[in-house]
């Protein structure tokens, strides 16, 4: 299946029917009046969030999404049927914006969470809602009111606990490969990663789901490489675990380049608890070992996350995930920053969320 993770659609609400002007007629009943009954509302838009799902791609073929408009009103007081709802299945994670990107319509981050971004038309009266004492025979009826249109802009950040980053070819799909059932393209060249993977990952007996995303590079929030689109998908993530390549020229300022454009998106990422670790130590001998960790340390204390008074940078993990080294300290370290996190959401009092 392929990924999708942004797309721009059309969606418009169904009109209400039109109210019909009837009157009853039947044999021995001299005066029978109006009996034209109401027109049926219009359909709604609405994006529900539905299980089993992990990318927009059906939005990719379908960009126009109409409810069905209300039924008439009929003689002998019946009223029209209510038009059929336009329903959008999105995945977990999925964000509704207005045409501009910026405005926040929805956020359906629950399975069955639903809301109406289209309200459809209210049906029309039909003569008999216009009978009074002086008006015993109207004429008239309403038409049903016009649905609702917009261009909306649906973009999804999966849900995860924790995030990968990291320069191309830190290892980052590997490691993912080697603690998940996941399976991602792995290759010896930069980019092999093009869209985001997601695997479920167990130690000690807990699971957490991780995310790999494709690496960074200098630049990369001006739009060079493949951008920092994707790093929305870390935002939700209790934690951020950075790899550094150890066979790389310089692990500090690999690791520099990186925490600059987590500081040029923005959104949090910053600041949020972060796993530094060097992989591929089996590649390189000792002193060049060394060597790397003392320049990552270094790194961590100038360009890290903002620390607590008093409290000192975590020193980087060695770890080879082709060699199975220092790959559970890391999911332990890990585990760790999630399960407080979790503990923390668990003890905020719930607050009912408000619907359109």
């Amino acid at each position: 299946m392929k990924f999708l993770d942004q797309t721009k659609i059309y969606v418009r609400s169904g009109d209400g029917g039109a109210g019909c002007v009837s009157f009853r007629r039947e044999k021995f009943i001299e005066f029978g009046g109006p009996d034209g009954g109401d027109g049926g509302r219009g359909g709604d838009v609405v994006a529900e969030c539905v299980e089993g799902l992990n990318t927009l791609i059906d939005f990719r073929y379908q960009q126009h999404f109409k409810a069905k408009t209300g039924m008439h009103g009929m003689g002998k007081n019946r009223a029209g049927g209510r038009g059929a709802d336009a329903v959008l299945k999105v995945p977990e994670g999925t964000q509704i914006f207005e045409e501009d990107g910026e405005t926040l319509i929805a956020d359906l981050t629950e399975i069955g969470q639903r809301v109406v971004i289209c309200k459809g038309g209210n049906g029309g009266f039909g003569n008999l809602h216009f009978t009074t004492s002086t008006n015993r025979a109207p004429r008239r009826a309403n038409p049903g009111q016009e649905g609702e249109e917009r261009t909306i802009i649906l973009r999804l950040k999966l849900i995860a606990d924790g995030g990968l980053v990291g320069l191309p070819n830190a290892g980052k799909s590997t490691f993912l490969a080697t603690v998940s059932a996941a399976r991602p393209k792995i290759a010896d060249y930069p980019f092999t990663t093009l869209h985001p993977n997601l695997g479920v990952v167990h130690v000690d007996g807990k699971e957490f789901v991780l995310a790999d995303i494709p690496g960074l590079i200098e630049g990369a929030h001006e739009g060079l490489g493949l951008g920092d689109r994707f790093l929305g998908h870390v935002e939700r993530t209790g934690a951020i675990l950075h790899l550094i390549d150890a066979t790389c020229e310089h692990a500090g300022k690999a690791y520099k380049i990186v925490r600059g454009e987590l500081e040029a998106y923005g959104h949090g990422l910053a600041e949020k608890e972060e796993i530094v670790a060097l992989s591929k130590v089996d590649a390189v001998d000792v002193e060049t070992l060394k060597q790397q960790v003392e320049r990552l340390k270094r790194a961590i204390r100038s360009a890290g996350p903002a620390l607590a008074e008093g409290e000192k940078p975590r020193p980087p993990f060695k770890m080879s995930a082709i060699a199975g080294e220092g790959v559970t300290d890391v999911l332990r370290a890990l585990w760790r920053i999630i399960d407080a996190r979790r503990r923390e959401e668990a003890a905020k009092t719930p607050q009912e969320a408000w619907r359109p």
